[in-house]
């Protein structure tokens, strides 16, 4: 029941997707568009498109190929900014808005990043080079940004003295699907987009990644500072997205050593992040498990750290459901085969709507798994983890299946 909810919420006279729902998904709460939703929602609808062409999924592909142009039409008409940026927030008809009167419109780096991701995608289903070229644009922009440090991050920006490690993970995901897309358009920037993948999966691996296989989400400037809540913390949910990430590239660049790493970090976030008294993974924790701790600096972060870190979330969970059968597909590690069937059983007992009329999941719950009523990080009800997740994991099996038959 997860396709009936996002095809009902579908503008079919501007475009995208109206996704400001409540957690329930019985109400929607505004018609605002946000620029990172619409971009994952336009990967997502590309994605499916993509798949019934190739008879992976049954259906018309048409249906999902018309909305997805429509959904790319919006966006690049008007999200884009006069310096290039992205704006963050757009009305229903695509008016730009600040999110915060008087604080921009460019508030946040990661709407650039689904952007790039969204029209990348659409640009692969319809074999359409220019529109590759423009995106290349953009990600030029970002990673430019990046580099010169002349980008925000809002809700949480990075605090000062800190790397985030959510920037490389980003960008990781990024370039992998750039370099999908350009070898599908046998564009002759593949080979340096896979580089560049190559270059933030290590990064990553290097610099994020302590001895225990636990993933810093701050990495501070100042080893004085590992003392701080900020670099004590740990997303369960994050490392476990980022590794997939990790095993993608690493299975593309051949180097194994990276995806048994992997691997290891996701045994490590379930170590740390999983609740043993009443299921599921906690948004954050302590590098020693339990409640985030540590010497604070009055960052928003932290505050939004310690006020929602026993929250359960659908995102890190769907997200556990593709990268422990990934990690067992490459591995044939049995741990990660164990751990996909705890996190299968406690998702489809916990996330989906028993209300059948409305469907999909009720996204953010308490730690006892009751729904609760809050933002996760914007106001929506977002169409992209479960969907992805459940797509990519059809891909997955497939190959798998299509692997064992040529051994036979």
């Amino acid at each position: 029941m997860l396709l009936p909810f996002w095809v009902r919420a579908l503008d079919h006279q501007h475009g995208g997707v109206y996704n400001c729902f409540n957690n329930t998904g019985d109400r929607l709460v505004s018609k605002d568009k946000y620029t990172w939703s619409q971009g994952r929602f336009l990967w997502v609808w590309s994605k499916i498109a993509a798949m019934i062409t190739e008879h992976r999924l049954s259906g018309q592909s048409v249906e999902f190929y018309e909305h997805a142009r429509k959904t790319a039409r919006f966006i690049e008409e008007n999200a884009f900014l006069d310096n290039g940026n992205c704006a963050f927030l757009l009305s229903e008809s695509g008016d730009k808005k600040e999110p915060v009167p008087g604080k921009g419109f460019d508030t946040s780096i990661f709407a650039d990043c689904f952007t790039v991701l969204g029209l990348s995608e659409f640009a692969g289903l319809t074999n359409d080079s220019e529109r590759f070229e423009e995106v290349l644009k953009l990600y030029d922009r970002i990673s430019t940004r990046l580099a010169t440090g002349d980008f925000r991050s809002e809700p949480y920006p990075e605090p000062s003295g800190f790397r985030s490690h959510s920037f490389p993970m980003i960008m990781l995901n990024v370039t992998q699907n750039l370099t999908d897309i350009a070898e599908k358009l046998h564009h002759p920037g593949r080979e340096t987009l896979l580089q560049d993948s190559k270059a933030y999966m290590q990064e990553i691996m290097e610099n994020f990644v302590r001895p225990d296989y636990r993933i810093v989400e701050m990495l501070p400037d100042n080893p004085a500072d590992e003392s701080t809540l900020l670099y004590r913390h740990v997303n369960p949910g994050h490392t476990i997205e980022c590794m997939w990430f990790v095993m993608q590239t690493a299975r593309k660049a051949g180097q194994s050593d990276y995806i048994q790493k992997a691997v290891l970090a996701i045994e490590k976030a379930v170590e740390l992040g999983w609740d043993r008294e009443f299921g599921g993974l906690f948004r954050f924790v302590d590098k020693t498990g339990g409640k985030p701790a540590g010497d604070k600096r009055n960052t928003a972060l932290e505050e939004f750290i310690t006020d929602s870190w026993d929250m359960k979330l659908w995102w890190p969970h769907s997200e556990a459901l593709y990268a422990t059968l990934m990690g067992y597909q490459l591995t044939g590690n049995e741990i990660m085969l164990d751990l996909h069937h705890q996190f299968r059983n406690y998702v489809f007992e916990t996330f989906p709507n028993t209300d059948q009329s409305i469907g999909e999941w009720v996204q953010i719950r308490d730690r006892k798994g009751e729904p609760l009523d809050k933002v996760a990080a914007l106001p929506v009800k977002d169409p992209y983890h479960i969907l992805r997740n459940m797509l990519l994991s059809i891909e997955l099996l497939e190959e798998s299946i299509i692997t064992e038959t040529k051994h036979k």
